[in-house]
């Protein structure tokens, strides 16, 4: 072998082996064979290196066996990416098929995937359908207890209130009363009670029949609870017979108080189907804890007073406020 042909192959050695390319120079770079095959090992060997770095986008521009590989390597391994930019997105139905275990190795990955992935989707689905499960029974509970409340609140003013003109019930008006009768005697503060009676109500029903003494009652209420004063309250005594607290008031207060719901009882008349018709009330006054008056310290007492005072309204000509005094108690 001539020293030449020593000298190119140990040149294209180098090429294959060495990390630094090395230069064709001298009486080598004058054989055109040689620099081919230099041109050619030096591409490979540039396209290997980028392969090896993850680099896939080197052009290949050299032709034979090598290059021819390094081109399908370069085409499998940029759709290799692409599937698995397809498994990223969900797309679980990519494989790969040229590339021995690692192919294998890839399938079952991405059946896993798949499997894993519908797994915790049929999860959520019963997690989800769990959730809604709940909210839909606090809903319904929450409506039940908001139900139940309702129920109750119904039910106590029910129990307490009279259901034909919603003022307080005679019960529930005498408990209240005697609350507050004690706070005034302990506070040494005034008070008074009212009965009050619609004038010739049995007439008035008789005339026009008792839907019109109903609602004639209503009517009655209405103008009164219009009138009270936030802490006085009233109740359904019995019948057309009504009763008042007058809270922190004297006796011409209260006397003031009564007179200003008379005349707004005899100045509004109740509209019945055949007309509007005239109606009036009488009122007996008796108070507590006043100065001008005797002290009458018991709620029954009062109310005793109270209807003493009306009976003498009524035999007065009704349509009258009286207030009780210590000689009607003689009489």
């Amino acid at each position: 072998m001539e020293e030449k042909e020593y000298i190119a192959l140990e040149h294209i050695k180098k090429l294959l082996k060495d990390n630094v390319i090395p230069p064709l120079e001298g009486e080598l770079a004058e054989l055109p064979l040689l620099q081919d095959i230099h041109n050619d090992l030096k591409a490979i060997r540039e396209i290997t290196y980028s392969f090896s770095m993850g680099d896939l986008s080197p052009t290949i521009k050299v032709r034979g066996i090598i290059p021819g590989c390094l081109k399908t390597l370069q085409a499998h391994l940029r759709h290799m990416i692409w599937q698995v930019q397809m498994v990223e997105q969900g797309d679980f139905v990519q494989q790969v098929q040229f590339l021995g275990e690692f192919s294998t190795a890839f399938n079952s990955m991405v059946r896993q995937f798949d499997a894993t992935l519908k797994t915790l989707k049929q999860k959520e689905e019963a997690l989800t359908a769990l959730a809604d499960s709940l909210r839909n029974e606090v809903t319904n509970r929450d409506s039940a207890v908001e139900a139940l409340r309702e129920s109750e609140s119904q039910f106590k003013y029910l129990a307490s209130h009279d259901p034909l003109t919603g003022a307080m019930n005679r019960r529930s008006f005498m408990d209240r009363a005697i609350i507050e009768l004690a706070a005034s005697i302990n506070h040494n503060t005034p008070c008074s009670l009212a009965m009050m009676d619609i004038d010739h109500f049995k007439h008035f029903n008789d005339t026009y029949g008792h839907q019109a003494g109903d609602e004639a009652l209503r009517h009655v209420v209405t103008i009164i609870s219009s009138l009270l004063r936030k802490n006085d309250f009233l109740g359904r005594y019995g019948g057309e017979e009504f009763i008042f607290y007058f809270s922190h008031v004297d006796k011409n207060t209260s006397i003031a108080i009564a007179e200003r719901v008379r005349e707004a009882i005899a100045g509004t008349p109740v509209q019945l189907k055949s007309g509007p018709t005239p109606i009036s009330a009488s009122f007996g006054i008796a108070t507590f804890q006043d100065e001008n008056s005797e002290e009458k310290n018991d709620l029954e007492t009062c109310i005793h007073y109270a209807d003493i005072a009306l009976y003498q309204a009524k035999k007065g000509g009704r349509n009258k406020v009286v207030c009780f005094s210590k000689e009607m108690a003689e009489v």
